[in-house]
């Protein structure tokens, strides 16, 4: 085979690698790249922004669990990409950003649109690459996709400068990727799961506590298996929620700041918490001094460096997490003193004892028939798509609302930002979502503050025919700011108050996509199912009740167990 240019080895390397779909934005810089695009059957989506690239990216990635992939241009193209970058690397999900750099020559000139993008995304990239050899091109972008969807999956750049990407190669043969310094763990240590497995029987007052790792791993079906066979309840983080099935009998919610009152008081009392995939943030543990202060800790994760880094660990398990769960699952089956029955038997007052927080304190809110409640809207939601719809999410408000009252049954349906908590995240990852799944239902439910922030997105669902559904929880404020002020700031409500918002519905109608509005509790059901069986994008905007709050709330630097509640 003759030589090839640069940029039809990249694309060509695209495919090999199974990619069917890139999200991006043109410039001097990429537009060799662009070109050859164009002799290929990769769909090119064009976006309206690049932050708007890399959001899609992600949500393409976290609904398919393939790696989802972002062309930038260099200079402002680049850094324009980078929030996205940073919301992917928080949440462990596997990108591909190739971005253009200028020509090899003016690096270091401060030449037109040049910007170190490499020295920029260090921190927040799993790992990144200046290509400065063509012979080099292929294999850095094998090593890319590699490192990005093993052990704990990530973002990686990279960086084409221009004249490399026009220069010809000889395309090389597909070989074993091997990188010494990078050798995840994939496999538990036999000793570690036994020591899991005694202690596990030994326990009176279990939790099982999942967070995303469960969901990148794709062990959904090993944790439902385990948490069912040991009468175990579970509860989980919000990147965590659908891991387990949201409406079934073990499950008690999300914990957290947000999360259920059960959950949290699980956690609390606990004498062994298992985690598994999860990594202890400070939105789980509030007062680290005061989490789970009873409990040994069993700890299942890829990541070693995760591993007591925010608490200590008494038992961990670095592997993934589905093969250590299947260890687990197989340890117990052939483990001839456990009996199902008398584990369940066993734990029957721990049970109780969760059934009265329940009962105590259950997650709802003060309905009202006179006003739109965001609450009822959720559930209507979940109710009319019969749970199955993916949903994303801004963050705000209405990010926690979706969390608390979407019982989500099955994993990659949820797709928010949990780490760095991004605003305008949640309409370019539907349409990432909708594009890995054109036949599914995809709705956002966004806040009237966080909508705004990548709205123009709205021209690229109507490009592409992604007839994503948009429900707008309008409150007038950025409600999630708002409540803090209430509770915290004396009602001072400083530069949260939204006095010039655009008309969603006639803004819908200008990019030719349907606007609806509820300003009734009565309205709800009617706007979601006309929404519904439209198959176009639709924006619904729903006037809610503008002095909602989120709760169960734990204020900053309390417990878990000093919870605001409704």
């Amino acid at each position: 085979m003759g030589k090839i240019s640069g940029s039809q080895a990249i694309v060509k390397c695209l495919q090999e690698e199974g990619v069917k779909t890139i999200f991006g934005y043109p410039g001097g810089a990429v537009l060799d790249l662009f070109d050859a695009l164009m002799d290929s059957e990769i769909t090119n989506v064009l976006v309206r922004h690049e932050q708007g690239a890399v959001h899609a990216a992600d949500g393409f990635a976290r609904v398919s669990g393939e790696v989802g992939v972002a062309l930038l241009t260099s200079g402002p193209g680049a850094t324009n990409g980078v929030t996205g970058i940073a919301t992917a690397y928080m949440d462990s999900i596997p990108l591909v950003i190739l971005t253009g750099q200028v020509p090899r020559a003016l690096i270091g000139n401060d030449a037109f649109q040049e910007v170190d993008i490499v020295g920029i995304t260090r921190p927040c990239t799993k790992h990144n690459y200046l290509v400065n050899n063509v012979d080099d091109l292929v294999p850095t972008l094998r090593e890319a996709f590699h490192i990005a969807r093993t052990g704990r999956p990530g973002p990686v750049l990279v960086d084409l400068p221009k004249d490399l990407v026009a220069t010809k190669l000889l395309y090389p043969e597909k070989t074993p990727i091997h990188i010494s310094s990078y050798q995840p763990n994939f496999n538990p240590h036999p000793v570690q799961v036994e020591k899991a497995c005694h202690r596990i029987l030994q326990a009176k007052r279990p939790v099982l506590y999942v967070g995303g790792g469960v969901i990148s791993a794709n062990a959904s079906e090993e944790l439902t298996t385990l948490a069912e066979r040991l009468s175990i309840p579970v509860t989980m983080t919000l990147m965590g929620l659908g891991s387990y099935p949201g409406s079934h009998r073990l499950s008690m919610g999300m914990l957290g700041m947000h999360g259920t009152y059960t959950a949290n008081m699980a956690v609390a009392e606990c004498d062994l918490l298992i985690a598994v995939g999860a990594r202890f943030d400070d939105r789980v543990t509030g007062k680290l001094s005061d989490f789970a202060t009873k409990a040994d800790i069993i700890h299942i994760d890829i990541d070693p460096t995760s591993i007591s880094k925010n608490v200590k660990v008494d038992i961990p398990i670095v592997a993934d997490c589905r093969n250590a769960l299947t260890a687990l699952n197989q340890w117990f089956v052939k483990e001839k003193s456990f009996n199902p029955t008398e584990q369940a038997e066993k734990l029957a007052p721990w049970f109780a004892v969760i059934a009265g927080w329940t009962a105590k304190h259950p997650l709802g809110y003060r309905d009202d028939n006179q006003v739109i409640k965001p609450q009822y809207v959720i559930e209507t939601l979940h109710r009319l798509t019969e749970g199955k719809a993916i949903i994303t999410t801004e963050v705000g408000q209405n990010q926690m609302w979706a969390a608390q009252f979407h019982k989500f049954d099955y994993p990659r349906h949820f797709v928010t930002s949990g780490g760095l908590g991004t605003m305008g995240f949640g309409l370019p990852a539907a349409i990432g979502a909708q594009m890995a799944f054109p036949e599914r239902t995809v709705i956002d439910i966004a806040g009237d503050g966080s909508i705004q922030m990548n709205i123009q997105e709205l021209a690229t669902a109507r490009q592409f025919k992604c007839p994503v559904k948009i429900a707008i929880l309008n409150n007038g404020y950025l409600g999630m700011v708002r409540q803090w002020q209430e509770l915290f700031y004396n009602k001072r409500y400083a530069s949260t108050v939204m006095n010039v918002v655009p008309d969603f519905v006639e803004l819908a109608k200008a990019y030719g996509a349907v606007g609806l509005r509820a300003t009734t509790r009565a309205e709800v059901e009617p706007v979601i199912r006309e929404a519904l069986d439209t198959a176009n994008v639709v924006i619904m905007d729903f006037r809610i009740e503008q002095q909602e709050g989120v709760y169960p709330m734990v204020p900053a630097g309390k417990a878990t167990t000093e919870m605001l509640l409704v």
